[in-house]
């Protein structure tokens, strides 16, 4: 059970001074009820996960209300299985949403309300197709060209506008716009597309419409529908917010919500765009969404991070009104430290090399215990089997150590964790290539539990795994997707591919302990990093996913770059 805190809150930023300024005055009713509006066209990331955080953040800070809406307004690109697993993404961030709502669910009220604009003149049927609409609508420095349709009569649009919904015309053949300024500054109210004919078939409607009101047109409206006071939106719809207020005033809407835009989550070493993310899938540069690879939550998830760190990551990085970038190193760190407070610690050795205790009895296995998490005194202890021959990580030997190396050599000693120290007294070869197979110890038996009676101290601890007791796991140690700060800044993105993003190890050995382990826990490997068991585990072969390294040995490599 994730037992951090939700929405502690950080200390005021624009949009929760905004939010306080509007309850001091009373606006409202004193109500505070926002909303997290997805498209379901694919799945989550974590850019999406920083505005599930604020806006269910608000109101439980505020003590308002928030909503789970799908804009399922594009029924070519949706689909019910994005709508599951973005349910899913919220509830496992650990939110509730208080109303579960679909922008179709407005459908025949959108409908009314375009009626409405229609009838007071302010919206009309543009007969004009894509190219032409796009030469007249302007540039950034030129006013666009009016409509040769602009000026047609309120009864000739409506009766155009209802055979456009019974299905009279072919797709592209007629849009609904709103008459506002074809010479405005802002180009998104140059007679923005309110309506477009689209024979799709809708998940939730079926083939009821065959028209389709544009996302521009249903915000507004869905909002005041549903009375939200407060549409947190990210930059992009900084621009379109003259045409959101424009609406809300021109509709007879029961509410007047207010839109606030704030800063989309930017992350070094990673995309966030959809299409992109769904080109990697799509030409097997990653397994699908949930490849652990992946910033989507489901790939995160999979990976092993945990709610509680992206929750305090989106809180530590804040609300900002200008376009930024985070370190990734910071998730990392997040997520780091919510592991380290409640990862049980295990041992399991990567690349196995075996270990011959010669003075200790063959037959002889015996258990000693160890600390299950030194940050969590509750979490008690375990029982691991020892035994003769053992497993350690063949990095943790050298046969001509060089300097500051304190792991085991011939002739040193070094501690097994919680067990026994051991000295290394031979080294056996594979005669053909010289690769080192088996080592040579001795015990000292007056050192169980990983301490000597005479006070000696060692430089190593080595964690272990007993042979006779080794579970075969296959690990996969999985690194940043891309070896740019900025993937595709100097081109195609695909050319910032990191060929060492994903490394299976096949023969790894773990301790007993964690054979049964559930699809799903997360646990420290000693010394190695954190991992989580992969939902492709059996009981005869588990599978573990490294969530993150022990340290920020990313930075290491870039500084000595």
């Amino acid at each position: 059970m994730d037992s951090t805190p939700i929405g502690t809150g950080p200390a005021l930023d624009f949009i929760r001074e905004r939010i306080a300024d509007d309850l001091a005055a009373g606006r409202n009713g004193s109500r505070v009820a926002t909303r997290f509006p997805p498209e379901p066209n694919g799945y989550l990331h974590i850019g999406h996960a920083k505005s599930i955080c604020l806006n269910f953040g608000v109101a439980q800070e505020f003590g308002g209300t928030c909503n789970l809406r799908f804009d399922d307004t594009n029924p070519t690109k949706e689909d019910v299985e994005y709508v599951e697993s973005i349910e899913e993404d919220v509830r496992w961030l650990g939110f509730a949403w208080s109303g579960l709502h679909f922008a179709s669910d407005y459908f025949e009220q959108l409908y009314e309300y375009a009626v409405h604009l229609i009838t007071r003149g302010l919206a009309y049927v543009d007969s004009q197709n894509a190219d032409e609409m796009r030469r007249n609508r302007g540039t950034l420095t030129e006013p666009g060209t009016d409509s040769p349709n602009r000026n047609r009569s309120v009864a000739e649009n409506l009766d155009l506008f209802a055979r456009m919904r019974a299905g009279a015309f072919e797709d592209g053949a007629h849009v609904l716009r709103a008459k506002i300024d074809m010479a405005s500054p802002n180009i998104n109210m140059r007679d923005p597309v309110l309506y477009r004919i689209r024979r799709a078939h809708h998940h939730r409607t079926g083939d009821a419409w065959c028209i389709y009101p544009m996302y521009d047109f249903a915000h507004p409206p869905s909002d005041a529908i549903e009375r939200i006071t407060h549409s947190l939106c990210t930059l992009e719809f900084e621009d379109h917010r003259p045409l959101y207020d424009w609406l809300i005033e021109n509709l007879p809407v029961p509410a007047r919500p207010r839109q606030i835009e704030f800063a989309r989550l930017n992350l070094t070493y990673t995309i966030m765009s959809k299409r992109k993310l769904l080109e990697l899938v799509q030409e097997g540069h990653v397994t699908g969404w949930d490849d652990p690879r992946m910033p989507t939550i489901v790939g995160m998830r999979r990976r092993g991070y945990t709610p509680g760190a992206i929750r305090a990551f989106c809180e530590r990085i804040g609300v900002a009104k200008r376009e930024n970038t985070v370190d990734v190193a910071q998730l990392e760190h997040a997520v780091r430290e919510d592991l380290n407070a409640h990862a049980r610690r295990v041992m399991g050795v990567l690349r196995p090399l075996r270990v011959v205790i010669e003075n200790y009895p063959e037959t002889k296995t015996e258990e000693v215990d160890v600390i299950n998490n030194p940050e969590d005194a509750s979490a008690g202890t375990r029982k691991v089997p020892f035994s003769r021959v053992l497993y350690i990580e063949r990095d943790d030997f050298r046969e001509d150590p060089p300097k500051k190396f304190f792991r085991l050599a011939p002739g040193r000693e070094v501690r097994l964790r919680c067990a026994y120290f051991i000295t290394c007294t031979g080294v056996t070869k594979d005669p053909a290539t010289g690769e080192i197979t088996e080592l040579t110890c001795t015990y000292d038996p007056a050192t169980r539990g990983g301490d000597a009676v005479d006070g000696r101290k060692v430089k190593a601890t080595l964690h272990w795994v007993s042979a006779a007791h080794a579970v075969d796991a296959e690990v996969r140690l999985y690194d940043r997707l891309f070896t740019a700060e900025e993937p595709g800044a100097s081109g195609d993105y695909r050319t910032d591919l990191n060929p060492a993003s994903l490394e299976v190890v096949r023969d790894a050995k773990i301790e007993p302990s964690l054979r049964s382990a559930p699809v799903g826990a997360r646990v420290q490997f000693e010394r190695i990093g954190y991992f989580c068991v992969d939902r492709d585990s059996t009981p005869s072969r588990p599978v573990f996913n490294r969530t993150v390294t022990l340290k920020d040995s990313w930075a290491k490599i870039e500084s000595r770059r």
